[in-house]
C-alpha cells in the first residue's frame, strides 16, 4: 500500500477504526478463552500487553522524531536559502551596470516565486516555482559566464559564480526534501501492525481480567489517531498544516525593496561599496 496517497483525514479515520476493531477483537477472543478455561492468568497477559504497548510507544516516538527533525531541516533550509540569495544579490554588484540591474531584478523575481509557493503550500504553485526557478537560474548563469569570459582571471566574477552555484544547489536540496523525502511505507506498515497487535492485547487483557468493555475505548482511539495524524502532517510539507516559516525570505525581500529604492535615489545600501 502506498501511504503517500492517503489523506490526512484518512489517517485519522483509519486509525480510529483500527484501534476500536482491534480492541473489540482482542476482547472477544479473551472472553472466549476466559469462559472456557481458567488456565489463562491475568498476570502474564498483562506483562505481554505492557511489552507490546511499550514497543508501540517506541515506534511512535521514533517516527515522530524523524518527521520532527525533517520539519526543523525545512526551516533551516529556508534560512540558508535566504542567505545564499542575499549573497548572490550583493555580489551582483560585480557585474557591469546593465547586467547588474537585470541580475538583481531576476533575483527579486526568483525570491518572489519562492515566497509565493512557501507561504501557500500549493502543489501547483510549487510546480511553477520549480520551472520558473530553473529559467531564472539559467539566465543568471548565462549572464555570469558571459561576463567571466571577458576576464578569465577575475576573482570577483568567480565569487559571483560561486554564489550562483550555492543558490542552485540549495534549490535542488529544498525540492528534494519537500518533494522526495517521505516516511517509507515499511515504517507505516510496521506502525499500524504493531498498533493493531497492541490494541488487541489490551482488549484481550481486559477480558481475561473479567472486566466489561470500557467506555474509555473511544478516547484511546482518538488519542492514538491524533498522534498518527500529527506524524503524517509533519511528514507532508504540502499538507498545509506544518509550513516552515518563510520569515527569513520575507526579511530578505524587504531588504531588496529598500535597496531598489535607495538606488533610485542614487544611494547605496549601508555596507555596500
Amino acid at each position: 500500500m502506498n501511504f503517500n496517497t492517503v489523506s490526512i483525514g484518512g489517517f485519522f479515520l483509519g486509525t480510529v477504526i483500527l484501534v476500536v476493531l482491534a480492541i473489540e477483537t482482542g476482547f472477544r477472543l479473551g472472553r472466549f478463552v476466559h469462559m472456557r478455561s481458567d488456565a489463562e492468568k491475568e498476570s502474564p497477559v498483562s506483562a505481554i500487553s505492557g511489552a507490546t504497548m511499550g514497543l508501540m510507544a517506541f515506534i511512535l516516538a521514533f517516527t515522530f522524531a524523524i518527521v520532527a527533525d525533517r520539519y526543523e531541516t525545512r526551516k533551516a533550509l529556508v534560512r540558508e536559502d535566504a542567505n545564499v540569495i542575499r549573497t548572490a544579490f550583493l555580489r551582483a554588484d560585480f557585474l557591469p551596470e546593465a547586467d547588474r540591474q537585470t541580475a538583481t531584478g531576476l533575483l527579486a523575481e526568483y525570491l518572489d516565486f519562492r515566497l509565493a509557493a512557501g507561504v501557500s503550500g500549493d502543489p501547483d504553485k510549487l510546480g511553477k516555482v520549480v520551472a520558473e526557478s530553473g529559467r531564472i537560474q539559467r539566465q543568471l548563469w548565462n549572464m555570469a559566464v558571459a561576463n567571466a569570459r571577458l576576464d578569465m582571471n577575475s576573482d570577483v566574477a568567480a565569487l559571483y559564480i560561486e554564489s550562483l552555484n550555492e543558490m542552485t544547489n540549495l534549490h535542488a536540496l529544498r525540492m528534494t526534501v519537500v518533494l522526495g523525502t517521505r516516511l517509507p511505507d515499511e515504517i507505516w506498515t510496521a506502525m499500524f501492525v504493531l498498533l493493531a497487535l497492541s490494541m488487541m492485547g489490551f482488549g484481550y487483557q481486559t477480558a481475561i481480567a473479567g472486566s466489561q468493555r470500557s467506555w474509555a475505548t473511544p478516547f484511546m482511539a482518538l488519542s492514538f489517531a491524533l498522534v498518527v495524524v500529527l506524524i503524517a502532517a509533519l511528514d507532508r510539507p504540502l499538507s498545509g498544516y506544518f509550513i516552515a516559516s518563510q520569515q527569513p525570505l520575507m526579511d530578505l525581500r524587504a531588504e531588496m525593496t529598500t535597496s531598489f529604492e535607495l538606488r533610485k535615489q542614487g544611494q547605496e545600501m549601508p555596507g555596500r561599496d
